[in-house]
């Protein structure tokens, strides 16, 4: 029986569930795990967390034993391109994220740009249906472009309404709605707000790509379909800056709500490969870096470390914020599932 099918009847109970059932295996390691009940004491171990400051250790002790947020992951257009995402998902579970949450139904780790962000649109508010836990999204080079795209859609500024789209049928389904799983109510995949989502490397001259032409104008706009968005830019950039990556044509606005982020690289960054950091999570003193480090919007990188450190200051960045709106999420979770109670 899908999680869909017993929603209604059980309203919020699904706050206290890793995922939904899925119909249609396809890889076993990129599927829901079996729901899992939070203690008492896990709840209230996650409720003490600071989101800002998540050590190693509450990656560990904590949060692995509680689900976690679907990071959907969009890749450029560029072959090989495709293999620095995937670096940066064994980045990810590297540092603890569960792969469940990191890998598609299919196995893949990431969406293509080519892939159409209606159907990642309608995918953001399917994974949340199924796990009371909003995804977030991070795009490199025409997959940044993508990911903007997406909020776009979300945001309703292409159409009124979206289709839920199923990552594991990979089909759009009859529906324009989806469960909402705290309060049991439908409500339209348009007006679906993601908590975080980042974008490197976007724009340049893919901008003059087909598949990016619906995006004129909107590329630096940043809807309230998300809640914080953080933007990577870099000098001698060709393909993804604007300007070649200098100046405030790379820099991101927010339209209303949603808290926007302009983070400048160092010019030693290379497009292609921004997202290659697997290799940061396999040394512990780089972690121990990674896992310490706090946002600033022109990061600086002076350690001497015996490892590679090569994009150490993009992947502190988004690991620092996936590990932020890991902990919100879960927080959000609880609050509500113990407010039905009370």
């Amino acid at each position: 029986m899908s999680l869909k099918s017993w929603l209604p009847a059980v309203g919020g109970a699904v706050l206290l569930l890793l995922s939904g059932c899925a119909t249609t295996p396809l890889h076993p390691t990129a599927l829901p795990s079996a729901p899992r009940v939070l203690s008492r004491e896990l709840q209230d171990k996650i409720l003490a967390l600071d989101p800002e400051a998540v050590t190693e250790a509450d990656v560990h002790e904590t949060l692995a034993l509680a689900p976690a947020p679907q990071v959907i992951n969009i890749h450029g257009g560029i072959y090989p391109v495709y293999r620095a995402m995937r670096s940066f998902s064994e980045f990810l579970t590297g540092m603890g994220y569960p792969e469940a949450s990191v890998k598609l139904p299919d196995g893949k780790t990431s969406f293509s740009c080519y892939d159409g962000a209606v159907s990642i649109a309608g995918a953001t508010a399917w994974y949340y249906e199924h796990s009371g836990l909003r995804p977030m999204i991070v795009g490199h080079s025409q997959g940044g472009m993508q990911a903007v795209k997406v909020l776009h859609h979300l945001a309703g500024h292409y159409a009124t309404n979206l289709p839920v789209w199923n990552p594991v049928t990979q089909r759009a389904e009859p529906r324009f709605e989806i469960t909402d799983p705290f309060t049991g109510a439908a409500r339209p995949v348009v007006g679906f707000r993601l908590p975080y989502v980042t974008a490197v490397a976007a724009g340049g001259l893919t901008r003059a790509l087909p598949n990016q032409w619906d995006l004129a104008g909107k590329l630096r706009d940043v809807p309230d379909s998300v809640e914080e968005f953080t933007g990577f830019y870099f000098g001698l950039d060709l393909l993804g800056g604007d300007a070649l990556g200098f100046g405030p044509a790379n820099r991101y606005q927010s339209e209303g709500q949603a808290v926007v982020r302009n983070v400048r690289l160092p010019t030693r960054y290379h497009h292609g490969t921004v997202p290659s950091t697997k290799h940061l999570a396999e040394n512990q003193q780089v972690r121990d870096w990674v896992n310490n480090y706090h946002p600033t919007d022109a990061p600086e990188f002076n350690e001497h470390f015996a490892a590679d450190t090569a994009n150490i200051l993009w992947g502190a960045d988004v690991w620092h914020s996936i590990k932020k709106h890991w902990v919100r999420e879960l927080q959000n979770l609880i609050r509500a599932r113990r407010a039905q109670k009370s």
